[in-house]
């Protein structure tokens, strides 16, 4: 376990050292700078704005002068955004971001592990085709289609929910609604092959001969199993509610991380663009990299191979 833990740190330093390169490099290779808009700026002062924030040196000393900042938790102050830094931008748009992203993994979690059992325990016809549109229509509809289609139902025409903006619980539902469909069929098409799965394997028949019950032999048996490649899943999923995020957070006008990346490459905000990108990638790889250790002490088969 701790060469596993040790060789994942290092995969995520080498990521992170990529992430941290490759943004650099697109973001110095764009056309245009975050002063030039429709009003012309004089050309002085456009010049002594590059110098004020170190634009106008070398590509490598920029370079060098980045990494040694990120390395500090430090990415600079924000060109759009007057007086305030990219970590104060961060510090304010994440918990929101946060809080919408663990509102929809608890959906998304809920919702596919019930459809995704009941679909596997029922032989039901009814039960499984309806269980198969739910997972078709989850992973097929993109979350901004399922977004626009929730707002004009449950918001505009039948005045259930807010149509957007934050404020307090009942605005959280619709985004997070809009991020979960897709995990949760997932998780549902996903729990679903396993259970069945499961219940053709031979100490499943056993358990069954030497007298348990349905009740036993399923949470007992069958769920914990079934429940095991889910677990190993969840670093994924929980990358995919984080970068959809990015839109759906724009359609409601949520002040979080997501809005706050698009309106920062709408206006071309370098430090911004480069600090939320290295922050979502360490938030990404970070979480994978928990989920993979819960696996591995979830199911002993995985401590056996990473010993090896």
């Amino acid at each position: 376990m701790k060469n596993f833990i040790f060789r994942k740190s290092i995969s995520i330093v080498a990521t992170l050292f990529v992430v941290v390169t490759v943004t650099f490099l697109l973001m110095k290779f764009i056309p245009g700078d975050p002063f030039q808009d429709e009003q012309a700026l004089p050309f002085e002062i456009h010049q002594s704005l590059l110098k004020h924030y170190g634009l106008d040196e070398s590509l490598p000393k920029q370079y060098f002068r980045y990494v040694l900042s990120v390395i500090r938790w430090d990415f600079g102050p924000s060109f759009v955004y007057k007086g305030r830094s990219v970590n104060q931008l961060i510090s304010q748009g994440f918990p929101i971001s946060f809080l919408l992203g663990a509102e929809a993994i608890f959906i998304a979690l809920g919702s596919g592990l019930i459809i995704g059992t009941v679909s596997g325990m029922k032989k039901n016809k009814w039960v499984n085709n309806l269980s198969l549109l739910f997972v078709i229509l989850g992973l097929s509809i993109p979350n901004f289609a399922c977004a626009t289609f929730l707002q004009y139902f449950l918001a505009v025409k039948y005045h259930i929910f807010p149509v957007a903006r934050w404020g307090s619980f009942i605005h959280s539902i619709l985004p997070a609604l809009s991020l979960a469909a897709l995990p949760a069929a997932f998780i549902a098409k996903l729990v679903r092959a396993q259970i069945e799965d499961v219940l053709q394997q031979g100490y499943i028949k056993t358990a069954i001969a030497k007298g348990l019950n349905e009740k036993q032999v399923m949470f007992k048996h069958v769920l914990r199993n079934a429940l095991l490649p889910v677990v190993a899943y969840l670093g994924q999923i929980t990358a995919n509610i984080l970068v959809g995020s990015f839109v759906i957070e724009k359609i409601y006008s949520i002040p979080g991380l997501g809005q706050l990346f698009v309106n920062s490459v709408i206006s071309r905000d370098y430090t911004a663009i480069m600090g939320l990108t290295v922050f979502y990638s360490l938030l990404l790889v970070s979480t994978v990299l928990v989920f993979d250790i819960l696996s591995t002490f979830l199911d002993p088969r995985l401590r056996v191979s990473y010993e090896y």
